[in-house]
Order: C-alpha cells, then structure tokens, then sequence
C-alpha cells in the first residue's frame, strides 16, 4: 500500500505539473494571438505617391515616406513621418503646395488632421501659411483649410500673426479670424 501511494503521488505531481505547464502554453498562445491580431490591423506602405483626380484631371499629389492604414473600429491612415502635397489647378500646374511633420486622415469624414511645422503656400501669390495644427475638410468648399490655433501669415509687404484661419485649398483667399498683429516689410527684407 505504501508503494501504491508513493506511485500515485508521483503521478498526480506529473499531471499536475503538465497541467500547470499546458496553461502556461496556452496563455502564451492567446497572447500571441492577441499579438498578431493587432499587427494585422495595421498596413503600412513606404515612400507612397499618391494622385487625387477628379475628372480625369490630376487636383494633387501626395507624398510620404510613410504611411500606416490602420483598420480599427473607425479606421483611419496616419503619415508620422512627414507629408507634402502638391495642388493643381484647372490646367494642370501647380498653384499650391502642403508640408506637414504628421498628417492622420479620418476616412469617414474625408478630413486631414495636419500638424507639427504646417506650411501651405501658394506658389503665384507668394503668400505662405506658418502653423502647428491644420484641418483639411474636402467637404468644405472654399475654406478647405482651417484652424483655431495660432497662425502666422507671411504675403510679400507684411508678416500676420492671428488666431484661428480659414483658407480656400489654392491658399489664394484666406482669412485670418482674430489678428493679433501685423509687421510691414518691404519686400527687400523678406527671405526667399
């Protein structure tokens, strides 16, 4: 009897120990698969060019050296690394350009979050915009871009500061919402 014992000791420790060795897998398991779920939820694509075109003529061109497309429950795209844009007007040459540090794009309200040294400039008046967050709303025609944050406007006599912006997207119609100041400079004194 008492080796009988001793044998069903050594084999309830083994199971027991399987057991806890089996859970231990199994947590593992779960934990990569929970892993591998959240990577495949995220696409990422490198050094992107991407054309925007409406009837057949191209409206802009966007670049980036990163870009992460990341399908959650309201999925959305994310360039961390840096964006520029290119605008097109009618005949096919480019009337502004964009220059973001980060950029995240809501696909199901066609609106761009831009941010980190934001410049928009437009290439025929010479007008350049200087802020650290900018909306892009497609569904706003005419003040496409806009902000509630502090701005900077350099056009070629003067230098605007403000508070909050509306802008179409060729930058050649803006309005700065609450001017704080503004700084003449003859056009000599203004770095290229």
């Amino acid at each position: 009897m008492y080796l009988n014992s001793k044998l069903f000791c050594k084999r309830l420790s083994a199971i027991f120990f399987c057991c806890l060795f089996l859970c231990a897998c199994e947590n593992n398991k779960t934990k990569n698969k929970n892993s591998n779920k959240n990577k495949l939820n995220i696409e990422e694509a490198v050094n992107i060019k991407l054309n925007y075109t409406l009837g057949g003529k191209v409206k802009a061109i966007l670049s980036s050296p990163l870009m992460l497309n990341i399908q959650d429950q309201t999925p959305y795209i994310v360039f961390p690394n840096k964006l520029h844009v290119d605008f097109y007007n009618q005949a096919g040459i480019i009337e502004s350009k964009l220059d973001a540090n980060y950029a995240k794009y809501e696909q199901n309200q066609s609106k761009i979050f831009l941010k980190d040294s934001v410049v928009l400039f437009n290439v025929q008046k010479g007008d350049t915009l200087y802020c650290n967050e900018l909306y892009w709303d497609r569904n706003k025609p005419g003040t496409e871009f806009y902000t509630d944050k502090p701005v900077r406007i350099r056009t070629k006599t003067e230098t605007i500061d403000g508070k909050g912006m509306e802008a179409s997207q060729d930058f050649k119609n803006w309005r700065i919402l609450h001017s704080i100041g503004i700084i003449s400079v003859p056009a000599s004194k203004i770095p290229g």
